[in-house]
């Protein structure tokens, strides 16, 4: 039963019971005040990890000692949380790492527009068992927790040129490895990005495509990790327009951009040694007069022609022209992320990001390291079966959905994907499934997610120490 403590505070000390336990068994924690002349800790939260000999579990996909401890040092924080306690140390449970993670993580609350918020908590290691782990489980969690951030903010807030402003301001104290470009609307036309631009001339808001460049291999001729990012910061629907109900959350519609800059944010802060180019094309899909309307026909970069019979199924279109361009920098992997398609979500719920891929060496990386993050991922069929649903298009080359609307959405959707793609180790997350959490992840609170950032994080860091 480790210990979650808050350190000695005049208020606590105050208190005249000698000792005083609240327990919620479903939770597996406890409050304890302590005697009023213990100076140190007057106040400490008990927590259960479970079974000593869990482990890795081929049946649920994840390290359940790790996911236990997330889990219990969460529910001790936020039990201090809710007393309005301000500064915690936290027992390593054995697994400092995953600790780290749990406060970080369960801790985390959109707040900023609120005028009452939570009580602010800073977390510490209780003593020096493992710093090194603490420090990197603090990094993980806060990458996350930029990713929930950016995708929890209103939409009038986060805008392209929002977005694209807030990654440089994080990205800036390490400056001395990365490059960053927001190139603006006249790049992207000269780029000859269709699909693109046929998506964000509906709205008011101007594009941004994002590059940034991590370079954090010693060799700086190493093929870099390519990561692209859907970031619709918000989708009406365009003409096809979604119903009004949930449509607020289309605000986290740039899930797939937030936690890829959220990875690479985290990579820099670790100081991976590898050499990353994040992508995200930025914008709004929003009905007006210069609206893309159904059944029109645009002109992806590569030089493929695509029939847009539904402007909901926007996402593809900005990925495709993405992809095309991620092509030039000759990448080791290509790894795409976005809220793509509601089926995703009907197929696996929260349980896991689905994953289309054509390598199995790039599948057994993602898969390897959703297992140490306990942020799963599920191997979906990439087969030549969807791919003839979206080239037998009555106007083009391609339509931006299948032929039989209601079945395989998810699939058909990466097997879209899959024509602007030449390289030989690519995959894509679809993560419209874990884009929110209600209650499913006990140490994240009810709101958007910022899944897998971790994921991507571990999965980066294993290609930067096992090649």
């Amino acid at each position: 039963w480790p210990l979650i403590n808050y350190p000695s505070a005049a208020r606590w000390r105050q208190r005249p019971l000698s000792l005083w336990a609240c327990t919620q068994e479903r939770q597996k924690q406890s409050i304890l005040w302590t005697s009023q002349g213990n100076k140190d800790f007057p106040c400490v939260a008990v927590v259960g990890l479970g079974k000593n000999n869990a482990g890795v579990c081929g049946t649920e996909n994840w390290d359940t000692s790790k996911e236990n401890i997330r889990q219990a040092v969460s529910a001790g924080c936020r039990l201090l949380q809710d007393l309005e306690v301000s500064h915690v140390e936290v027992d390593s449970c054995g697994d400092a790492q995953s600790a780290a993670e749990g406060a970080v993580l369960g801790l985390f609350q959109y707040d900023q527009l609120k005028s009452k918020k939570k009580t602010k908590v800073t977390t510490q290691l209780h003593g020096s068992a493992d710093v090194v782990g603490w420090e990197k489980g603090v990094m993980y969690g806060e990458g996350q927790n930029l990713a929930r951030l950016l995708m929890e903010a209103p939409a009038n807030h986060i805008t392209p040129t929002a977005f694209a402003k807030t990654i440089e301001e994080k990205l800036a104290p390490h400056a001395d490895r990365v490059t960053i470009h927001k190139r603006p609307q006249a790049w992207i036309e000269e780029q000859q990005m269709g699909a693109f631009l046929s998506v964000s001339k509906g709205s008011e808001e101007p594009p941004v495509f994002l590059e940034l460049h991590y370079n954090g291999s010693p060799d700086s001729k190493q093929p870099p990790l390519l990561l692209v990012g859907k970031g619709i910061t918000f989708d009406s629907g365009g003409i096809s327009l979604k119903p009004s109900a949930s449509m607020d959350a289309m605000r986290a519609d740039m899930g797939g951009a937030a936690t890829v800059c959220a990875s690479i944010v985290t990579a820099a802060s670790l100081k991976l040694p590898v050499n990353i180019i994040g992508l995200a094309p930025l914008c709004e899909n929003m009905p007006s007069g210069k609206a893309t309307k159904p059944g029109d026909v645009v002109r992806a970069k590569n030089g493929k022609t695509i029939q847009v019979d539904n402007t909901d199924a926007e996402g593809r279109l900005i990925l495709a022209d993405a992809l095309c361009y991620g092509h030039v920098f000759n990448p080791r992997a290509i790894v795409n992320v976005a809220t793509l398609t509601g089926a995703m979500d009907v197929a696996l719920g929260s349980a896991a990001a689905g994953v289309f891929t054509n390598s199995d060496w790039l599948w057994e990386q993602l898969h390897r390291a959703s297992v140490v993050t306990g942020d799963r991922v599920w191997r979906m069929p990439l087969f030549q079966h969807y791919t003839k649903q979206v080239t037998d298009s009555q106007l083009a080359d391609l339509n931006n959905i299948g032929k039989y609307s209601r079945s395989g959405g998810a699939c058909t959707a990466a097997a879209f994907l899959r024509e602007f793609v030449k390289a030989p180790h690519w995959a894509h997350l679809d993560i419209a499934g874990v884009m929110s959490n209600k209650d499913e992840i006990p140490y994240l609170r009810k709101g958007m997610s910022g899944r897998p950032t971790r994921t991507l994080v571990e999965f980066a860091a294993g290609l930067a120490h096992n090649g």
